[in-house]
């Protein structure tokens, strides 16, 4: 799987993407991040791609033809044709039947990040895109929502995860336990569930299953 990112900010990436899984993944190369900044794409001496809106209103916009070159370079270096998200706070919901969904149909997901208040409009005409939304709630810019659908999307790839089975959305809800067995906190005994420990596996696949409710 082949990620690109249109962003104006590719370092603050690098902490999440150079650590645990994701790290892994992209060492083991199950997967790939390439980045774009609309910057390298201006003719602007100063590398300046934000303007003021027409009709008022606050805020900077960023221009639609330094985005529009960005995501055509992408596009070039997509291997097969590339499925193209806009991230947006009024998208369609983000989920992992999404995620699934993405991973068994493309090999190349272009990320358009926004910043300040949009990208022009005309980005969204030019290109089939399919405007996402991480959540009901709006983000400063749009690098955190693309980290999550990076993440996300990655687990659902066969190999970046050590056990495939190990996917916590098909789990959900239930509750995990470790060492010690017992514990005690401000006086009061803490103990694993009885049957966790009864070594009956059809009997404790029940009950998760009862938990998950």
């Amino acid at each position: 799987m082949h990620f690109h990112i249109i962003t104006l900010f590719p370092k603050s990436f690098d902490s999440y993407l150079g650590e645990s899984i994701l790290k892994r993944a992209i060492e083991d190369k199950k997967i790939k991040v390439s980045f774009y900044n609309p910057r390298d794409f201006t003719k602007d001496k100063f590398a300046r791609v934000d303007r003021s809106p027409y009709g008022g209103g606050p805020g900077m916009v960023i221009q639609a033809e330094p985005v529009i070159k960005a995501i055509e370079n992408a596009v070039k270096k997509s291997k097969s044709k590339p499925k193209i998200i806009f991230l947006s706070p009024g998208g369609k919901q983000f989920n992992n039947p999404y995620a699934k969904n993405v991973v068994n149909k493309f090999k190349d997901i272009i990320i358009v990040c926004g910043r300040y208040e949009g990208i022009d409009a005309r980005v969204k005409k030019i290109f089939k895109t399919e405007e996402v939304s991480v959540g009901p709630f709006v983000l400063t810019g749009g690098e955190l929502p693309a980290m999550l659908l990076i993440d996300v999307i990655s687990r659902q790839v066969e190999g970046v995860l050590g056990n495939f089975d190990s996917l916590e959305e098909k789990r959900i809800g239930g509750d995990s336990y470790t060492r010690p067995e017992a514990f005690q906190y401000k006086g009061k005994i803490y103990k694993v569930p009885k049957i966790l420990l009864s070594g009956h596996r059809a009997n404790i696949d029940e009950w998760k299953k009862k938990r998950k409710k």
